[in-house]
């Protein structure tokens, strides 16, 4: 009876922290919209959907995935920041923590508007290199990270499918340039450094028309 009342106690006494971190650990969609709406609108949409390909769409990314880029984007500590991007350095300055994970969260359910792959030609060998990689190059297949239809894999990769492809290119030319070199241990930019412009081509074209 006594080690019943005990345990009894001990729950009740770790029941209030246990709800203050899951109510810590739900993201405040309400104010991750009107950041949204009042910050991000212009270059990827409120609801994620850029109007230009120049910009990501992220509607329906993967949360873990935007988290990281936010948190990259951000110079911290007297550090510079580990993703260099003027203008998502400027508009990322001013949000906290907490207000990352909330977009990350918002934006990966909002309904994505996928892209449409434009250059046919292209595709065959788009096809080619994601399902089976360039063997003679040493390029490995995109499906083996991203998934055969696109949608990354949760914490670690991100989804491409439905991308625009002149967005999934220039990301592509900047891990080959180490331009961008948040890749964890070099991976894509060891991957990109042996593709050529057209491969790039050709493979952002495919993706793009993954659904």
């Amino acid at each position: 009876m006594i080690r019943t009342t005990v345990l009894a106690v001990l729950l009740a006494a770790s029941f209030p922290a246990f709800a203050t971190e899951q109510a810590k650990a739900k993201p405040d969609l309400a104010k991750a919209k009107e950041i949204a709406e009042g910050v991000c609108v212009a270059c990827h949409g409120a609801d994620g959907n850029s109007p230009a390909p120049a910009n990501p769409i992220l509607a329906g990314q993967i949360s873990e995935y935007l988290y990281k880029q936010l948190s990259n984007f951000k110079a911290a500590d007297g550090k510079p920041a580990v993703r260099n991007n003027a203008i998502m350095g400027g508009m990322v300055a001013a949000l906290s923590d907490e207000d990352m994970r909330n977009l990350a969260a918002y934006f990966s359910q909002q309904k994505m508007k996928p892209s449409l792959a434009k250059e046919e030609k292209l595709l065959a060998e788009g096809k080619t290199l994601w399902r089976m990689g360039d063997f003679e190059k040493g390029i490995p297949a995109c499906a083996g990270c991203h998934g055969p239809a696109g949608a990354g894999l949760p914490v670690q990769y991100p989804r491409l499918a439905g991308q625009y492809a002149e967005y999934t290119a220039s990301q592509l030319k900047t891990f080959r340039s180490h331009e961008r070199a948040n890749d964890s241990e070099k991976v894509m930019r060891t991957i990109a450094g042996k593709l050529s412009d057209h491969q790039i081509a050709a493979v952002a074209e495919y993706a793009a028309g993954l659904r």
